[in-house]
């Protein structure tokens, strides 16, 4: 139970949102404690029906670093934590399988197991990925002056994908290029009312991080688009987007990314429509008095 102070009132743990409350107390939890936060977080949604045992194998960590997680959370055990786990599912309509793949079989060609590997990727982020938070950030790309974009390795190709995806629907985008200049040394042209959306994924680019980090000291807001919660380039983001990557070789899946991104320049287009159809109008004309397409 909660505690209570002198008073009888009863004393707040911090964050009433478990997800928030989670991601506050991360940096001081031990590692074994972190891994079974990162279950749950990953798993809000099927955790509070999951026994301590369950949770126990299926996070790697054992049943007495499931309690002491509970506790360290501020509740008085696993019941708890799982009572309040549930709440939250219950105030919250989602869907359970929107894509659902079907099993995999023995021996079944590599583009049928990449192919449902990519649709759990997909059904995973769109049933877990906060639609209020989701909301804000399409609106914040809308209002700021220019929207910047970064990411190294398949975080890059995310990255200009995005800037493309929002200069079309009329948002200045411009993706942060990692040549002759380090990310970082590129900061100072970036102003307090611009954006900067972040993509790290599993291994974390250290320059990524940094980038955010030194944005986040001198007060620009940033967006991460990672593949967990509590990620290291999580801690200096006002919002995160966690997408899963999953993928049977070791790169990332960009499957649910791409989703994300499509998503995101629509519900912009949708948030900014007279401005994003004018931009739109605008450069049909100018590619079709250019000759820039091929005639049929």
């Amino acid at each position: 139970m909660a505690k209570t102070g002198r008073n009888g009132t009863e004393k707040r743990r911090g964050p009433t949102d478990l997800k928030a409350l989670i991601h506050v107390k991360y940096p001081e939890l031990p590692e074994n404690q972190r891994k079974v936060a990162d279950f749950l977080l990953q798993h809000m949604r099927e955790a509070p029906f999951l026994s301590v045992l369950e949770i126990e194998k299926q996070s790697g960590a054992s049943k007495a670093t499931v309690v002491r997680l509970a506790q360290s959370l501020g509740f008085s055990g696993f019941l708890e934590l799982r009572s309040r786990l549930l709440k939250r599912v219950q105030s919250q309509i989602r869907q359970i399988d929107i894509f659902p793949a079907p099993p995999a079989k023995r021996g079944e060609e590599t583009l049928t197991l990449v192919a449902h590997q990519d649709i759990r990727n997909i059904s995973q982020t769109v049933s877990h990925l906060d639609r209020g938070v989701f909301t804000k950030v399409a609106g914040m790309i809308v209002d700021a002056p220019h929207v910047y974009t970064v990411g190294l390795g398949i975080s890059s190709l995310m990255a200009r994908t995005l800037a493309y995806s929002l200069n079309q629907v009329a948002v200045k985008a411009t993706p942060f290029v990692h040549d002759s200049e380090t990310f970082v040394g590129q900061l100072p042209f970036v102003r307090q009312s611009d954006l900067v959306i972040a993509f790290s994924f599993p291994p974390y680019s250290r320059e990524t991080v940094d980038l955010a980090k030194a944005a986040a000291a001198r007060h620009i807001r940033v967006i991460g688009i990672t593949d967990k919660l509590t990620s290291p380039i999580s801690f200096h983001c006002i919002h995160v987007l966690p997408i899963q990557s999953q993928n049977r070789l070791f790169t990332n899946s960009f499957s649910a990314i791409s989703v994300l991104i499509n998503a995101l320049a629509t519900e912009v287009a949708l948030q900014n429509r007279p401005k994003a159809v004018k931009a739109l109008k605008v450069t049909e004309r100018l590619l079709h008095e250019t000759g820039h397409y091929v005639p049929e």
